[in-house]
């Protein structure tokens, strides 16, 4: 599961971010085996910007189940800062955590000059080397003696599985492969990309240590209702919602009465359609129809589900019914190898 931890109309950030530590719950309770939260900064829908505070809680809520980053901005921090706070992290919950890294900022540009604290944000060209330096920290590696970093180390340090490399492009798609990474697509909000980024990264990929094969992760914006119709007005607040979004004006997410109420134009309704085409909504049939084709499409090793409703008692049912969908095991917790997709087939 991928969680954004949204803010509905009229409910507190408060109740957003203590609801995510529900969802958690019920998530191992239902079998899923991997719950990540994603960085996003300057969004009020969205309240998940501390992105590894809320790590922390939603493994201290939970008892087996794989809670990591989907993902850390890395241009947004110092890769000793990530280094440690993960190192925290693996500490506390062992075996448990996941790292997961992107190049993009995930916020508008005002707001990613003030994350780094400087007006230049051709930072993101030195990903690579980010990248690099974020390996050799939580690998207690040296650094050359010319490096700036020589002598630095990450403390506390814990045993972290090998990164994830977030993408929604054929760029992280390639330095994944080239790495020998484990590789997650956003397909949720870049569907065009994801078949060519895939075949990009299993093309580009050369065995690293104890990744002997590419192994890549999907994620996918599912909506799951007793009905066709009923989840399709649940997914009313989620096409207002990217319309604003892509517009230029993030909010809250609308509740489904007011995006039934919208006075949508033809021209807006198409940029919402064309922003949301690729989720799949609708009844367990349905859902089951278009998980199974996404996986016929893009071969992934495991789906990540993003659910993005106001009401949590609607995104709690959304994912029982995929569970359900998926054969996962409801009556204790999720495994702890943390392994397995959704296996819907």
């Amino acid at each position: 599961m991928l969680d954004l931890v949204p803010v509905g109309t009229g409910v507190p950030a408060t109740d957003a971010v203590h609801g995510t530590l529900e969802l958690a719950r019920h998530a191992e309770r239902l079998g899923y085996t991997r719950y990540w939260l994603a960085e996003h900064h300057g969004i009020p829908g969205i309240a998940s910007s501390a992105t590894s505070i809320l790590i922390g809680q939603v493994a201290a809520a939970t008892t087996t189940l794989r809670v990591g980053s989907g993902g850390v901005m890395l241009p947004n921090h110092a890769p000793l800062a990530i280094a440690e706070q993960f190192g925290t992290l693996g500490t506390l919950f062992p075996g448990r955590i996941d790292l997961g890294v992107g190049r993009a900022p995930g916020t508008d540009p005002a707001t990613a000059r003030a994350l780094r604290r400087t007006s230049d944000l051709s930072a993101i060209d030195d990903f690579p080397e980010q990248l690099a330096e974020l390996t050799t920290f939580l690998a207690g590696g040296n650094f050359p003696d010319s490096h700036p970093r020589r002598g630095v180390t990450a403390f506390p340090r814990a045993e972290v599985p090998p990164i994830w490399l977030l993408g929604s492009s054929g760029y992280s798609a390639q330095v994944a492969g080239m790495l020998g990474l484990p590789f997650a697509f956003a397909h949720h909000f870049s569907s065009v990309n994801t078949v060519p980024a895939l075949e990009l990264y299993r093309k580009s990929f050369r065995p690293s240590p104890g990744r002997e094969r590419p192994y890549a992760i999907v994620a996918a914006a599912v909506l799951c209702a007793a009905d066709d119709e009923h989840a399709q007005w649940l997914a009313g607040p989620q096409r207002l919602a990217m319309l604003r979004l892509r517009s230029g004006r993030p909010g809250v997410f609308p509740s489904p009465e007011e995006a039934a109420a919208y006075p949508w134009t033809s021209r807006e309704r198409s940029i919402a359609e064309a922003a949301t085409a690729s989720h799949i909504v609708g009844s367990p049939v349905t859902v089951r129809a278009g998980i199974d084709a996404l996986l016929d499409e893009t071969g992934a090793d495991e789906v990540m589900v993003v659910t993005n409703v106001t009401r949590l008692a609607d995104r709690i049912r959304s994912y029982e019914l995929v569970a359900e969908l998926g054969g996962l095991t409801s009556t204790g917790p999720a495994a702890a190898s943390g392994r397995g997709a959704v296996p819907v087939r």
